[in-house]
């Protein structure tokens, strides 16, 4: 069997008092979706930010690509192939959209950052910006302000912001947070394609499309995984239905 892409051993964060992951272990394999799922207070988003580096782990393991990478820094992990969503949307709301994407080009380069104009003359910057903007479908949208985008749009662009720096695995959380149902649908369809060129990491309360997209699922509850499944056998999991599933309409 090859080596997950991401293993986690044993992986503890605590606040004070508060355990927010408690022991966890879990292992992705490469080229799945794997959904994160769980009540409000599940540590869910502090997982993620502990595997993206954001936070230090009291305790555990965090290994990518067969590297230990528990005491890395943000950049360092995403110079390795992690590439992280957040929330809550934040982009340069007066720059252009392809602006923001050539920012996020040149951060993961590790090129200094330079005045909008040159940059926007070297194509080493644009090229891969325009085909991340392809990706999630704005391209044509690349020449307005950012601004002007729907809420949707700019969670899209986002997401061409983390595809800039051509990760090899994906966490995602929460990408449809705030979306209506058009919007919605159209992520659901991007992150389709994306499935299928990226090990993507998903946390997102939006079941129908958790399970729509997912290959496999873990439910975090108390900051421990209860159950890991294909989506057929966490539907059936009666302690799942019973900590989480029962009230959530799946």
């Amino acid at each position: 069997m090859t080596e997950p892409i991401l293993r986690l051993t044993g992986l503890t964060k605590r606040y004070g008092g508060l355990v927010a992951t408690n022991g966890l272990d879990l292992a992705l394999e490469r080229g799945e979706l794997h959904a994160l799922i769980g009540p409000n207070g599940a540590g869910k988003t502090t997982l993620i930010g502990l595997i993206a580096g954001e936070m230090e782990p009291d305790g555990g393991q965090i290994a990518f690509a067969g590297r230990d990478v528990t005491r890395l820094r943000v950049h360092q992990r995403a110079r390795l192939g992690l590439g992280r969503s957040f929330q809550i949307t934040s982009v340069f709301r007066r720059s252009s959209v392809l602006a923001n994407v050539v920012l996020a080009v040149q951060a993961h380069a590790g090129h200094s950052f330079r005045f909008w104009r040159p940059a926007a003359a070297d194509p080493a910057l644009t090229a891969p910006a325009l085909a991340a903007l392809e990706r999630v479908g704005l391209a044509e949208r690349a020449a307005q302000p950012a601004g002007a985008l729907s809420h949707g749009e700019q969670r899209q662009l986002e997401l061409a912001m983390v595809l800039a720096g051509d990760p090899t695995l994906l966490l995602l959380d929460e990408p449809m947070a705030g979306m209506g149902p058009e919007d919605g649908r159209r992520m659901v369809g991007i992150l389709d394609g994306l499935k299928r060129e990226h090990t993507i990491l998903l946390v997102e309360h939006d079941m129908d499309a958790v399970f729509q997209l997912a290959d496999r699922l873990s439910v975090l509850v108390y900051g421990q995984v209860i159950a890991t499944g294909t989506p057929e056998a966490i539907r059936a999991d009666v302690e799942v239905r019973r900590a989480y599933l029962e009230g959530s309409g799946v």
